[in-house]
Parts: C-alpha cells; structure tokens; sequence
C-alpha cells in the first residue's frame, strides 16, 4: 500500500466520494479485485493506493468496529480498542490502544489501522512511526448523513465488502424514508432541546447525526439557531438561550456518553430549569449516544427509539416493524436473494401523540 499526505480540501472529499462509488461497483464485478490500483483520501489527506483488501485490520475507534462487524468483515478484524462493548463478539479480539508503543501493534502485524482525527492529531509519533513500518493509517470519521454513506463505501472498499456496503446504504435510506414517512402522519409535532454537554449547556449543530435522528423522528429542534464549535458537531447555546425558550421545549432529550453523564435529577434541578415546560411535565429523557451520535446502522435504533420517546403510541409497533424490514433487507443480501418490500408493511395512520 502506498500513501502520501497533503492537506484536505472539499475537492479531495468530493472527489474521494466519487471515486469510492465507482470503485464499489467495479470490485463487486470483479469478485472482490480490482484491476488496478486506485486512490482514496482519508481526514486527514492521506492518499491511500488500493490494490486489494486489507486482511489484517486493527481498529481503534468504536465505530469502524461496529460498522466491520455489519460489513461481514470480522474475519479481517485482528484488533479492537480497550473500550469496545458493541458487537458482543468485539470483546473477543485482541485489544489495543493508542496509549501502546508501537511495538506493540508491529508485533500484531496488521496491514491496515483505522483511527479517526483525534488520534492522528494527538498520538503523531505513534502514527508516524506505524507509517514508517509500511503499516496503512486511514483516519476516518464522518459527521453528516451523507459522509456516513461514503465512509462505509470506503470501509466496504478498504475491506472487500463493496457490495454490502451498497446493501447498507440501500437498506438504511429505506428504513429512514419510512420513518419520514411514519412522523409525517403525526398530527402535532414536539419541540425538543437536545442536549450534548449538559455543563457547558451545549446542543448539537444542524445537519449533525443527533439532529438528523430527532427530525427524522419527527421532533423540532428549538436550538436550530445554535453556534457551531469549531469544526465539531457540537453548538453553544447556553442556559439563558435555554430559558428564553422554556415555554416552547416539551421534551428535554439528553445524550449520555463519556463526555456527558447526565440524569434526569441533575437536570430537574438545575437552578432555573423549572420554568422550563418539559421540566414541569416529567418529560425528560436520557439516550445512549452510541445509537444517535455514531456512524453505524444503529443510528436507526436512535430514530426508533427517539420515536418511542416522543409519540410512543404511535412508534412502538409501527416503528418496530420499520427496524425488522431494514433488517430483513440486510439479512436477504447476505443469503443472495433480494427481499420483499411487501413482506413487512408499515401503517403510518394519524396519531395526535
């Protein structure tokens, strides 16, 4: 594998999607070969020269384990990070971290090791070092629903499993237009802060991965005027932003994860939130930001179960059918049939909910 680095620019990321799509295609018809090797650009402007699949892959982001694992590329995976609980399965591979020496990845003799952005900016002399040793570094890690669609393009690429990354996609935008299609029929829609740091009374910004599941659950974000943080996916707005809408907010909808712990007492009591209409009502919740923040399939759990949260009556078994027919178009791919959209059908009848 041959790469070079230079620095990013939206014609690399363009010409990166691009090119990931007709490769896709072209390996899928050739077997899981290409003729011929070909360029694709990571986060960080690596050019990555693809000649065949990587069969030796550690992964040190949650994400691209989880999305290897959907890709059917487990048997490639040699590595996981110290944190991976999701497949179960990933516990069962060798563990690696950031924080090791890189002797400790050049004894594992991986071709292939996918990090994301922090690490190649805050861990550059192991990464210099693993390239230096004629080991591929790809740092992936999309923010938006359509860079999600590419990076498991290029997973699927890097991987040999173009074909079902296609499925993926395929399957992922149905299940979401179905969605769309079941929070339409919702008479009176909920307004929702969706909270990402609750110290720093952070939201998310717009186009983000948390917004795209509460919109596509059919919940408005009150703090769609939010200012973005840098480059991030995170958006200040602060408690007096907050307050100003109290009366508008009927849902108080809190991530939890590493950078935010949240509970539903903390935020009851915070000083002043009780003039907040959700926090009058009982209506706040907390949801795991593996299924509403990551790039994976489970981002469809997130939508269901933000769904179940806003209109439960209305989520709980249409929703539930929408997940088995994603599914049931994924697992029909895998056996080499195609499914039938008419096997599972989704009601979408009005609902005041």
């Amino acid at each position: 594998m041959i790469f070079s680095r230079h620095t990013p620019c939206l014609k690399d990321v363009l010409r990166t999607v691009l090119l990931v799509m007709v490769l896709t295609g072209a390996w899928a018809a050739h077997g899981g070969a290409v003729a011929r090797s070909e360029i694709v650009t990571d986060a960080a402007g690596r050019s990555i020269s693809v000649v065949r699949p990587f069969q030796r892959v550690i992964s040190l982001y949650g994400a691209h384990t989880e999305n290897l694992f959907k890709l059917g590329a487990e048997e490639a995976l040699i590595g996981v990070g110290r944190n991976e609980a999701y497949p179960p399965r990933a516990r069962s591979k060798q563990i690696f971290s950031y924080h090791d020496g890189p002797e400790r990845f050049l004894a594992a003799a991986p071709d292939l090791v996918l990090i994301r952005p922090m690490i190649d900016r805050g861990y550059t002399p192991l990464i210099q070092r693993l390239e230096q040793s004629g080991i591929t570094v790809v740092s992936l890690q999309p923010g938006t629903i359509d860079e999600m669609m590419a990076y498991w393009r290029i997973l699927g690429l890097l991987t040999g499993q173009g074909a079902r990354a296609e499925a993926m996609i395929e399957a992922f935008q149905q299940a979401v237009a179905d969605f769309q299609a079941l929070a339409a029929s919702v008479q009176v829609p909920k307004r929702v802060y969706f909270e990402a740091i609750h110290k720093r009374m952070k939201t998310f910004t717009h186009g983000s991965m948390p917004i795209f599941a509460l919109e596509t659950a059919g919940g408005i974000n009150v703090a769609a005027d939010a200012d973005r943080v840098r480059t991030t996916n995170i958006a200040y707005y602060g408690k007096e932003r907050i307050l100003s809408r109290a009366g508008e907010i009927d849902v108080y909808l809190a991530q939890y994860g590493a950078m935010n712990q949240p509970t539903t007492a903390l935020i009851r009591n915070e000083p002043g939130f009780d003039v907040i209409k959700a926090v009058k009502n009982g209506q706040i919740f907390i949801i795991d930001e593996t299924i509403v923040a990551r790039p994976t399939w489970r981002l469809l759990d997130g939508i269901h179960t933000i769904g179940n949260l806003l209109y439960p009556e209305h989520f709980r078994d249409h929703g539930a059918r929408i997940l088995q027919k994603a599914d049931g178009a994924l697992s029909a791919t895998e056996a080499g049939a195609r499914p039938n959209p008419n096997e599972v059908k989704v009601s979408h009848e009005p609902s005041n909910r």
